[in-house]
């Protein structure tokens, strides 16, 4: 297994912002990098934050670009639940495991790397407000999704990473309420992903922008997500004890 470097509370560093920026511009759509963020489920929980971050601040909240990778990674989901058979938790434990690391870990990127980056572009790469914002206004709707073992609050749902480890295991699952949560997130984000376009624009709900922030929190985790998002949103959560997907 790979290590997924969690969420240290430390600001971006300019390398970070830099290789964000170029994220955002374009270079997520490169067949070299979707294929590198397929074998690991996305990055790191730092980098995935640090990208919706940088996104929502950068595009005013126009998150396209996750939207388009979180709507690719949960489709791959949906397709390693697709085992049946006796070995269908072996089967789905081997689907769902990480087959490479976290790209911008692996190039090096971290808190202390350094690169050449606008003073406006580190600013807006360090400002959190426009993602609390989009998380704050969906919050109603993701909340549900959140891992109870992220959360250590006894919620039902799991992540990837929770998923996976009781199914290595042997523990208690509900795989068929697993299946649906994943199901339903990967239909909601990609109607997000799809609204973006010309012909389909405004046809997002909120559940469809909420399922953005389910969609990283289920193929990352959600530790980063719970510490950064807004103090009432993690009020709820933390009191929603024993709630399904």
């Amino acid at each position: 297994m790979f290590q997924r470097a969690t969420h240290d509370g430390e600001p971006l560093s300019s390398g970070e912002v830099h290789f964000l920026g170029s994220f955002i511009q374009g270079s997520i759509m490169l067949v070299e990098t979707r294929r590198r963020l397929r074998l690991a489920w996305g990055m790191c929980q730092r980098h995935s934050l640090g990208a919706l971050r940088v996104e929502a601040a950068c595009r005013h909240g126009y998150l396209h670009g996750p939207a388009i990778l979180y709507a690719d990674l949960m489709g791959c989901a949906v397709r390693a639940f697709d085992a049946h058979g006796p070995l269908l938790r072996r089967q789905l434990a081997r689907r769902l495991r990480e087959r490479g690391p976290c790209l911008m870990c692996d190039l090096g990127y971290g808190p202390r790397s350094e690169g050449f980056v606008a003073p406006q572009m580190l600013a807006a790469g360090h400002d959190p407000n426009p993602l609390m914002r989009f998380l704050r206004a969906t919050e109603p709707q993701w909340r549900t999704a959140v891992c109870g073992d992220c959360a250590r609050n006894g919620a039902l749902s799991r992540c990837r990473i929770h998923l996976r480890e009781a199914l290595r295991t042997g523990a208690a699952l509900d795989l068929d309420a697993q299946r649906l949560l994943v199901t339903q997130v990967a239909e909601r984000v990609q109607r997000f992903s799809d609204s973006f376009g010309w012909d389909k624009r405004g046809t997002d709900t909120a559940a469809d922008r909420a399922a953005l922030v389910s969609a990283a929190g289920w193929c990352g985790g959600w530790d980063a997500l719970l510490t950064f998002a807004p103090r009432e949103a993690a009020c709820q959560i933390s009191s929603q004890l024993g709630a399904g997907p």
